[in-house]
């Protein structure tokens, strides 16, 4: 497998389109200036067709439209990707292919999930879903989960600037690699889908973190990409839960400081970290995760 080097791709705090500051009062009644992170839409077309319009922070508006379109199921791997055409100006974005495409039948299907910053999936939404084979060789080691949390949770990115935000992280082993935030933790997913599509990275012995809740939709983007362990610092949803023992997905939560929760594929984990020399986590990040769970 190709070998993945720390935060090839990683946010961008200070990047000036990305939030901006605001003024307001603090709880003493005192001015105060604090950042909040942007939102813009960005139009999506398929070839010719216009499929969906995106609420998004706006950086690698490419990755996030390859990524959207593949975990929709309107794309496929194997598809030939001729074009990626972004206008700044009017926000939108078309994905042009080798292969004729026609999804009127699949848009008028599309259903709202849980997922914030209102992200859709369409009604076919378990298509190809159990023809997911995960590697039952994949590992991962306690050591490992301890130091990429660590390493996450304080790398400089929007969620700890300004909240208000997802992070989602393709990791191989104990490294954090691409690093993708958003206002919707489902755009997060998709960009980093995206990115191994269009960089040929293979999921099988990949971890991937977020920030977000475990629901349905996380865990069957998840399985489609083919990333055997999925965790996060938050919470789970019930069918979420369901979904990845179905699946075979090493599903773990509430991953913080020494503590987390596996509730399905407990196989995977090696138990190999001493916690004596593990640290709870710092309380500043506790408390943006508490944050993030909210949102």
């Amino acid at each position: 497998m190709k070998r993945l080097e720390e935060f090839m791709v990683c946010p961008n705090p200070d990047d000036p389109r990305l939030s901006v500051p605001v003024a307001g009062l603090d709880h003493d009644g005192n001015h105060v200036v604090t950042d909040v992170v942007t939102e813009r839409p960005l139009t999506l077309f398929l070839n010719a067709r216009e499929i969906v319009t995106l609420m998004t922070i706006g950086d690698h508006p490419d990755l996030l439209a390859v990524g959207y379109l593949l975990n929709q199921n309107m794309l496929r791997a194997d598809d030939e990707i001729t074009g990626i055409d972004y206008d700044e100006d009017i926000d939108t974005i078309v994905v042009r292919t080798a292969r004729k495409t026609d999804y009127e039948e699949k848009l008028k299907k599309k259903v709202q999930t849980s997922g914030c910053a209102q992200g859709t999936v369409f009604g076919d939404l378990m298509e190809e879903f159990d023809k997911v084979k995960l590697s039952p060789d994949a590992r991962l080691k306690t050591s490992w989960l301890y130091s990429l949390t660590r390493k996450i949770n304080t790398a400089p990115s929007l969620y700890l600037k300004a909240g208000a935000i997802h992070g989602c992280v393709l990791c191989q082993e104990d490294r954090p690699a691409i690093y993708m935030e958003d206002v919707g933790r489902h755009n997060a997913v998709d960009k980093i889908a995206g990115y191994m599509l269009l960089n040929g990275i293979a999921p099988d012995d990949k971890i991937f973190y977020t920030t977000g809740r475990l629901t349905s939709e996380m865990v069957i983007k998840t399985v489609k990409m083919g990333i055997p362990i999925l965790v996060s610092r938050s919470g789970f949803t019930a069918w979420g839960v369901d979904l990845a023992k179905k699946a075979g997905l090493t599903l773990i939560g509430r991953a913080r400081g020494k503590r987390f929760v596996c509730v399905s594929g407990d196989e995977r984990i090696v138990f190999d970290a001493d916690l004596a020399r593990v640290d709870e986590e710092d309380k500043k990040h506790a408390r943006k995760g508490a944050h993030a769970d909210a949102d």
